[in-house]
């Protein structure tokens, strides 16, 4: 009879596990979490969030410091785990401060995506605005590329990583955020950070339903 009841609990918990969904988050120094405690870093806030309100999900911080979308894409092929059901895409930041053109970006980001289609991984692909002082032509170029790329891919899509402080403050100006940033201007801090979550949670929910319907 112990035997028969150890097997049941094996098969129970191997049941609980498999119905947790693993996603990784592809990112930069924003989604490893520059400058924090570990607990207060993008991955284990948004983790954290998602518990809270419900979602069974491991989130694997696949954000490497100073990283573009040509390192996403070299590194893509092994963050895409035989065990991940889902990748968050949060690249460009590094890009724009090297002034790489939309083009590449846009090659670079599109090799990502395939990646993950070719692998049956949903993803959440998280925008970047480009700054005016590159001309008006290069932020409407680069500022598009991620929506036009979202769309055909069919991924769940958020215009900017920043979103969440974007709608507190009522203003796309991130200099007016100040209060919300590391003292290098780039950087959320732990507050800043759960500001950001509230924008991003939601998404990584709907995520979370295309991965099921999926499955």
């Amino acid at each position: 009879m112990r035997k028969v009841w150890a097997i049941i609990l094996m098969m129970c918990g191997s049941l609980a596990q498999a119905d947790e969904v693993v996603i990784a988050a592809l990112g930069d120094s924003l989604t490893q979490g520059y400058g924090l405690m570990q607990e207060d870093g993008f991955v284990p806030q948004l983790e954290a969030w998602l518990h809270e309100h419900g979602a069974d999900v491991r989130l694997i911080n696949a954000g490497v410091s100073g990283d573009t979308s040509a390192g996403g894409l070299a590194r893509v092929g092994w963050t895409l785990e035989p065990d991940v059901d889902g990748m968050i895409v949060a690249l460009g930041g590094n890009d724009l401060l090297r002034g790489l053109e939309p083009e590449q970006v846009l090659n670079n980001i599109d090799g990502i995506l395939q990646a993950a289609k070719t692998a049956n991984v949903e993803v959440l692909l998280i925008g970047m605005q480009a700054p005016g002082n590159f001309g008006p032509e290069y932020k409407t170029t680069f500022d598009q590329l991620y929506p036009d790329l979202a769309q055909a891919y069919g991924t769940v899509f958020l215009n900017s990583f920043f979103a969440g402080l974007i709608e507190d403050a009522g203003s796309s100006d991130l200099s007016a955020l100040r209060e919300w940033f590391q003292a290098d201007g780039i950087h959320p801090s732990a507050e800043g950070v759960a500001r950001i979550v509230t924008a991003v949670g939601p998404k990584v929910l709907a995520l979370v339903g295309q991965i099921e319907a999926a499955n």
